[in-house]
């Protein structure tokens, strides 16, 4: 007898099955559109450089040691990290009633969150953007929610923002519903609402008494500007709404594999802070205990130090302007050579991807023909185009467009 008899193959995650299949692919014009993860203009990961100095120090800091971490982690990070989110004159810092968590990236701080929100405070009805990051639904359902539901956020026609669709929906929601919301450069579509439209969500929520959690993956990642990209987040706290947000320091730092991240929770109330960390102590020490030290350390460190912090934010303009120019070559390269469409959308959107518009069967058949790894989706990551790939991706676009018509 085998516990174990019953048991079903799971379904493979894709972008991890995709990264997987792309080392083994000997095609020499492959390209990897796949992997949310920022890249060079030769196609290599960037480590960069504030993060080598951070960490040459750290090595020879003799004070450094590896002892556990509090169960809420390192403190001075965690104050720095909200700190960014939510602005040097934030009403909620000033008055006490904000803090943050070390978590596991934005993944553990997300899960951390929606754990708490749904075993502490009782919620079982979340809604997520169709569509939306892949992970959100399943860490949201593991975390204890209940009742997954969607609002509409992407007009396929006309490929943009459905507004319309986002506010009736939230409209129709019951008291009380969790909302997860991108705080920048939306993922997978890269469009994101104006701050009218941010204005215009704000109210929704706030009139029908719904609980906003935002998703910070990408602040000063996605328009180069730290404050730019944390506006959404500051405007709900400047009206009042408590919130939690998970930021990662994934892709801003390029910290991928040291999964920093913080979970930021604002109350109207500071009276209950105490309350509030002891039960997220509880959810943290039942599942991972405390988290690592080193990547907090390194964010840390450049944070606290202004000639680093202001070097940072350049190396975060470095990385969002190589995305943007990619955007502004593959519209320009797919205008010049006709392929089918209006490519206008390429460079509306923002961030590290852009929904391309091409269906799974086109999808798939890019990957499969070309060799051009991306989602069925139709989202490629901007960060996999350089400038000697852009002409062959937009010429496999446009035969695909032509042998697999919409």
């Amino acid at each position: 007898m085998s516990w174990f008899s019953t048991l079903e193959q799971a379904p493979p995650i894709e972008v991890f099955d995709l990264l997987k299949q792309y080392p083994n692919d000997d095609f020499p014009q492959k390209v990897n559109l796949s992997a949310g993860a920022y890249r060079t203009n030769e196609e290599k990961p960037w480590v960069l450089p504030v993060v080598r100095t951070a960490e040459t120090a750290l090595l020879n800091d003799e004070k450094v040691n590896k002892e556990y971490l509090p169960i809420l982690g390192f403190e001075a990070f965690s104050k720095l990290a909200t700190r960014i989110l939510l602005g040097d004159d934030s009403v909620a810092l000033a008055e006490n009633r904000a803090f943050g968590v070390q978590c596991l990236s934005g993944t553990g701080s997300l899960r951390v969150g929606a754990e708490f929100l749904a075993t502490k405070l009782g919620k079982t009805v979340f809604y997520y953007s169709n569509p939306t990051w892949g992970n959100h639904r399943l860490v949201f359902l593991n975390a204890g929610f209940k009742d997954a539901r969607e609002y509409r956020y992407w007009d396929a026609e006309n490929r943009s923002l459905d507004l319309n669709g986002l506010l009736e929906d939230l409209n129709n929601a019951p008291e009380g519903a969790v909302i997860i919301l991108h705080a920048c450069a939306h993922n997978p579509t890269g469009c994101d609402p104006t701050q009218d439209q941010w204005r215009e969500v704000a109210r929704v929520i706030k009139e029908k008494k719904l609980f906003p959690f935002f998703d910070s993956a990408y602040q000063g990642f996605a328009t180069g500007d730290l404050d730019k990209d944390a506006w959404a987040v500051r405007f709900f706290v400047k009206e009042g709404l408590e919130l939690l947000c998970g930021q990662s320091f994934a892709k801003n730092f390029g910290l991928y594999n040291e999964r920093v991240g913080n979970l930021s929770i604002v109350l109207n109330n500071p009276e209950k802070i105490p309350a509030v960390k002891s039960q997220i102590t509880l959810i943290v020490r039942g599942m991972y205990s405390n988290p690592p030290a080193h990547g907090a350390r390194i964010v840390h460190y450049v944070l606290s130090n202004n000639e680093l912090y202001d070097q940072w934010r350049d190396n975060i303009k470095t990385m969002s302007s190589r995305i943007k120019e990619m955007r502004q070559k593959l519209r320009e390269e797919l205008e010049r050579i006709g392929a089918p469409g209006s490519w206008n959308h390429v460079t509306d959107q923002i961030g590290m991807f852009s929904y391309t518009g091409l269906n799974a069967a086109q999808s798939q058949h890019l990957v499969k023909k070309y060799h051009v790894y991306m989602l069925s989706t139709g989202r490629i990551s901007m960060c996999g185009l350089t400038p000697s790939n852009v002409e062959y991706v937009a010429k496999c676009i446009k035969e695909t467009l032509t042998e697999i018509p919409a």
